[in-house]
């Protein structure tokens, strides 16, 4: 017996598509494009949505399409950036089927599992890794769902197992390396029970009732065992600091870092947004300390959407 809440459907019928329109001055514009689309997956009775965080960050205008072909605008209820999902309502009903959730917990290596994305055929795979998983945008998960063989169109996609329930939002393509086979093309999916116990929170404050986490502004890149930047926001902490693409990272509170992991564990384990962190960077060979006054990654991107910086 299907455990989807209602009608006796498939998850299929629990599956959106989600197109974002986002102004040219927002903060991620330049690196994700103005226009997004991906899916999403309504997780409850209310016609809340979980999708991957990058296909709405910073949009002005949303439209959801049920897969009964319903319509509604809709707007983002929450960002949240630790975890890299965010939440969407529509304006107006399209659907009242949606998945219950599931733990990673309860998901082993070599599951079974189902891709589903709004439109299209089921994919089938299997998780082939749990584990860490650090990216370049100041963002780590402590454990990812790795999946493979690999799967297209994955932005925002359910993963699901055979009790139907949802365990993860589709994020990345990328090689997987560690497994059986050495490195393998795969998919990495946003385990769901990260933000499964705070939904209600989420909902009411738009984020996690915590305090938020320091931001810098960087991206930043693994090259041969070191960390260089590959990219700065203008008007970030970083940018103000006078880090520039180029630059190597060599420590963090005099701490040598030479992983994105190590990186961020330090700097997220040093306080929460505003506190200062002294940065040793090497600029074509020359070592300098830079004080970076770290900020709430969200306000930023407020900040911009109220206009351009001058």
């Amino acid at each position: 017996m299907s455990s989807v809440q209602s009608n006796n459907t498939t998850p299929l019928a629990a599956m959106v598509t989600i197109s974002a329109q986002i102004p040219e001055h927002a903060m991620t514009a330049a690196i994700l494009g103005t226009e997004r689309a991906g899916h999403g997956v309504r997780i409850r009775a209310d016609g809340l949505i979980a999708t991957v965080g990058y296909v709405v960050m910073d949009a002005d205008q949303i439209w959801i399409t049920s897969h009964g072909g319903q319509g509604s605008p809709a707007y983002v209820i929450a960002q949240d950036f630790d975890s890299g999902i965010a939440l969407v309502k529509t304006t107006m009903p399209v659907g009242l089927d949606y998945l219950p959730l599931g733990s990673r917990d309860r998901v082993a290596e070599g599951r079974p599992m189902t891709v589903y994305r709004h439109g299209e055929t089921v994919f089938h795979c299997e998780v082939v890794g749990k584990r860490e998983f650090a990216g370049r945008w100041e963002y780590m998960l402590e454990e990812a769902l790795y999946t493979a063989p690999p799967c297209n169109n994955w932005a925002g996609a359910a993963l699901v197992g055979n009790d139907d329930r949802l365990y993860g939002i589709g994020s990345l393509l990328m090689d997987i390396p560690g497994t059986a086979e050495g490195t393998v093309l795969g998919n990495m999916f946003i385990p769901i029970d990260l933000v499964a116990p705070y939904l209600d929170e989420l909902c009411e404050f738009g984020q996690r009732n915590k305090p938020a986490r320091p931001w810098l502004g960087t991206l930043i890149q693994e090259y041969e065992g070191k960390l260089v930047v590959t990219g700065v926001y203008r008007d970030c902490p970083a940018d103000r600091a006078g880090i520039k693409p180029g630059d190597f990272i060599l420590s963090i509170d005099d701490e040598p870092v030479n992983c994105l992991s190590d990186m961020f564990r330090k700097v997220w384990s040093m306080g929460s947004a505003g506190v200062e962190i002294p940065v040793i960077i090497s600029t074509s060979g020359k070592m300098r300390t830079c004080l970076i006054n770290s900020i709430d990654r969200a306000v930023f991107h407020q900040r911009l959407l109220m206009g351009p910086v001058n």
